[in-house]
């Protein structure tokens, strides 16, 4: 007769299990792509603050609830188109779906579970922003199949991680200024710039299984067509400062993110390129950090 108490032992560890490998699925023990999502979210809410001259706080927090959400649906998809390519990948080979760990249907569950909250978050949120909501949403199911026949798949991910600037700033306006288009032009840079450096962690494995990607395309230059990406992202926000008479505490920031973006192309020549990709996420802090004191404190 088996122990009573060694059952649910066995039954405790056995759940651990199963939910840290959903936490690994969503990647959310890997919370850059959560920042790096987040911080254009963050500037374009910013930009609504300074065009409507408020901040609604329930706002930031549908940004940061909606930013890991989508995350997560986003990440939950992409292994499920690509778990048969992830086995053939050293970086990718030991994911929860890939390595057998959690079932294809399992996944599917998982990613419907996601996509209900995440719509669930939308429809308390104004019209213009479901309808935006809805509209990229799209692109986050096609990004994982873009890798797949179009040679710059990186720019889909632009458009669809740009589009977070988009779809807060609509949480307070229904009015786009020239400054939110603008940066919303410079974040596609920027994000095209950073998953090129992502990806040229893979470029053998891609190159071997027939994915696409922006380092592939671009060749040796791939470094430095991202390092061009970095100074269309700083141009469109000294756009920005300019447009909207910003104070030249705000040029100090951009200055500092042109240093940032000076260490991480130098991290990308060593071809430490993971290093590099993750240094992104001090560009956005400070960014945001810098936008934020500008609006609520200048």
């Amino acid at each position: 007769m088996s122990n009573p108490s060694q059952s649910w032992k066995y039954f405790y560890l056995r759940m651990k299990s199963k939910i840290l490998s959903y936490i690994k699925l969503a990647r959310l023990d890997k919370p850059i792509g959560i920042y790096l999502l987040l911080w254009p979210a963050l500037l374009g809410l910013l930009l609504a603050t300074i065009t409507e001259g408020y901040v609604d706080y329930e706002n930031i927090l549908i940004v940061i609830i909606g930013s890991i959400l989508v995350r997560s649906c986003g990440c939950v998809i992409n292994d499920i188109s690509d778990h048969d390519f992830d086995k053939l990948v050293q970086r990718t080979k030991d994911r929860p779906l890939a390595s057998g760990e959690i079932s294809l249907k399992g996944a599917w569950i998982f990613f419907i579970f996601l996509s209900i909250a995440s719509l669930s978050l939308l429809l308390i949120t104004p019209p213009l922003t479901l309808k935006l909501g809805l509209s990229f949403a799209v692109l986050i199911i096609f990004y994982p199949l873009a890798k797949r026949f179009l040679k710059a798949p990186q720019l889909i991910l632009g458009i669809t991680f740009g589009s977070s600037a988009l779809i807060s700033y609509s949480l307070q306006s229904a009015i786009f200024t020239p400054s939110i288009l603008i940066l919303y032009v410079g974040l596609i840079a920027w994000i095209v710039s950073f998953d090129t450096l992502y990806a040229l962690e893979d470029i053998n494995d891609d190159r071997k299984i027939g994915i696409n990607s922006t380092p592939l395309l671009w060749g040796d230059n791939a470094v430095k067509i991202a390092s061009f990406l970095h100074r269309v992202f700083l141009l469109s926000l000294l756009i920005i400062s300019f447009v909207n008479s910003f104070s030249i505490f705000f040029y100090l920031i951009i200055f500092i993110m042109l240093v940032l973006f000076y260490f991480q192309n130098q991290i990308a020549r060593q071809e430490k390129f993971l290093e590099a990709f993750k240094f992104n996420n001090y560009v956005g802090m400070i960014a945001t950090l810098g936008l934020s004191i500008e609006v609520f404190l200048i």
